[in-house]
């Protein structure tokens, strides 16, 4: 048995801070869906602020948050835009045609990042036998495509061509708190022009559970109704509201060393020739490596990975995925990287 995994698979297994847990424990707590959990109030209010929005409400998961925002943007018959490899399109089990009854309208864009040129072609012309175009959504940081990010700059601009022709822009923001970091800018300057926005705790900021759905007052008045319809309303959730306050205080300020050790295993793996690992690319804290050229598809490298006690994602059968977190130091970078070339050299 391995005495230590290195777990890289997402940041999502990152576990909640000796704080986090002290203030679970002490959360003052009251029932969430009688709008009397005074953490859960105090959470929605920093969260509302940080991202410069009026108002925020805290639900269980990301793919809830997008899914409120897709329902209350849209109605049954419509299309909604969204980027080929995004989350939203991929990862959320057609709950957009289950939950609001509209089709996505996927668009490839290069390294996942959208513009207004791309956009246009996909909009439904204004005809009656064409399902109109309801909402375009953006992610950032891009997932898949290798937390690639948009800078405010393209978010504003695709936002400004969309209200002008009166569609809503929601941000698949999961990442948002990264791609700040990376950018060195706050995210609230990066969310301005959108809609709605939702972000995560459980990821970077390795709170155990849930994510934040912001916009309107209006807005996020109708998006608890919708909570509620989907099984989101919970009652003494200040335990977890504990947690996500840490989230967004404390946490931020400590992502540019997961952005630094994601950039270092890269620059670790180009070194391997049979990899293809492109470290100027490296954003974030996502690493993609392809391995078309070292005999094996990723399903099997990942299997001769976790047997050195590695374990890896997979973006598509060519490509693997890395990301670095709270739960990952500089030395497991180091180990990381010399298990790849052990498996590589065998």
């Amino acid at each position: 048995m391995l005495d230590a995994i290195i777990d890289l698979r997402s940041d999502t297994v990152t576990k909640p801070t000796a704080e986090m847990r002290a203030a679970m424990a002490a959360a003052d707590v009251g029932d969430d869906v009688y709008l009397e959990d005074p953490t859960a109030n105090r959470l929605q209010e920093r969260a509302a602020a940080i991202l410069g929005k009026e108002a925020a409400l805290f639900v269980p998961s990301g793919t809830m948050g997008n899914q409120i925002a897709i329902r209350l943007h849209t109605s049954p018959g419509q299309e909604v835009i969204t980027e080929k490899q995004g989350h939203i399109f991929n990862y959320e089990l057609s709950a957009m045609a289950v939950i609001s009854g509209v089709l996505a309208r996927p668009v490839a864009a290069p390294a996942g990042i959208l513009d207004w040129d791309l956009i246009r072609p996909a909009l439904a012309p204004r005809i009656y036998y064409r399902a109109p175009t309801g909402l375009i959504t953006l992610e950032n940081t891009h997932n898949m495509a290798g937390g690639t990010v948009y800078d405010a700059t393209q978010i504003d601009g695709i936002c400004h061509e969309s209200h002008e022709l009166g569609l809503p822009v929601h941000l698949d923001g999961a990442r948002i708190f990264n791609a700040a970091a990376a950018l060195n800018t706050d995210v609230s300057t990066l969310t301005r022009s959108c809609d709605s926005v939702m972000f995560c705790l459980s990821k970077g900021l390795a709170a155990p559970v849930g994510s934040l759905l912001v916009g309107s007052a209006d807005f996020i008045d109708k998006a608890r109704r919708i909570r509620k319809m989907l099984g989101g309303g919970m009652r003494q959730v200040g335990v977890l509201a504990a947690a996500g306050l840490i989230a967004v205080e404390k946490m931020p300020a400590r992502l540019p060393e997961d952005h630094a050790n994601a950039r270092l295993l890269a620059e670790l793996l180009s070194e391997i020739p049979s990899l293809d690992v492109y470290p100027e690319q490296v954003r974030t804290n996502i690493v993609v490596v392809g391995v078309t050229r070292t005999g094996h598809d990723s399903q099997a490298l990942a299997g001769l990975l976790k047997n050195s006690g590695v374990l890896v994602g997979m973006v598509d059968e060519t490509a693997l995925r890395l990301l670095t977190h709270l739960d990952v130091n500089q030395d497991q970078i180091y180990r990381t990287a010399q298990v790849f070339r052990d498996v590589m050299g065998r």
